[in-house]
């Protein structure tokens, strides 16, 4: 394994979910996948996804049509130290991240998304770390005991790990949660879980939902 191919929310309505995303976002139905779950969960479901693009117009632009679409805002978009971004829950649940490390308008203002960035708030991130390097990731960036970001091939999911609390308090919501993560991600030959819970399948074993 040295890739995420897809990661597939497990949703109560697919058909609105996939309505959802492909006004708000348009993204590739090949990464994000949908399928039918009614499995419980209750608060902070310990990850996050981000939109990475180019500049705070395009920030913007997705911002505003996720809240167009149902979307509610979590952080509204601002200027931060490391760039410009807010964060909205879709109708699902999902907590999304739309962000941009430049500060200044660079060209038109599209609704193009740069990266899709899965980010997985653990309990301990050098153990999570080593467990995926097992697995086959490497390492790009990593900050001690806070961050790790493993490398990208071109087109796939991006994976990164941070505290769970850190994650939370990022998102703008309380890091307490139960139950299901309600996210099943792609990429290895077989299936598993990692030290917290969330888990993998092969891509073959994944049902889309467009």
């Amino acid at each position: 394994m040295n890739s995420i191919d897809s990661v597939t929310l497990e949703v109560a309505d697919p058909t609105a979910a996939a309505r959802f995303y492909s006004t708000a976002f348009g993204l590739d139905p090949s990464q994000l996948r949908l399928r039918a779950c009614d499995a419980p969960t209750t608060g902070f479901r310990g990850f996050t996804l981000s939109l990475v693009v180019s500049q705070p117009g395009n920030v913007d632009a997705l911002f505003g049509a996720a809240l167009d679409a149902g979307a509610t805002t979590l952080k509204p978009a601002s200027k931060s130290l490391w760039g410009y971004g807010g964060v909205v829950q879709a109708p699902d649940g999902t907590i999304w991240q739309i962000a941009t490390s430049t500060k200044k308008n660079i060209g038109p203002v599209t609704r193009d998304v740069d990266e899709l960035v899965l980010l997985l708030g653990v309990e301990d991130v050098k153990a999570s770390r080593q467990f995926y390097v097992g697995q086959g990731l490497t390492v790009g960036k990593g900050f001690g005991g806070k961050y790790v970001e493993f490398a990208t091939v071109p087109g796939s999911v991006k994976l990164a790990l941070y505290k769970r609390r850190g994650l939370a308090k990022v998102a703008g919501v309380p890091a307490d949660g139960t139950g299901s993560h309600r996210l099943v991600i792609s990429g290895a030959d077989v299936s598993f879980s990692d030290p917290d819970g969330f888990a993998w399948e092969p891509a073959a074993s994944l049902t889309a939902t467009d």
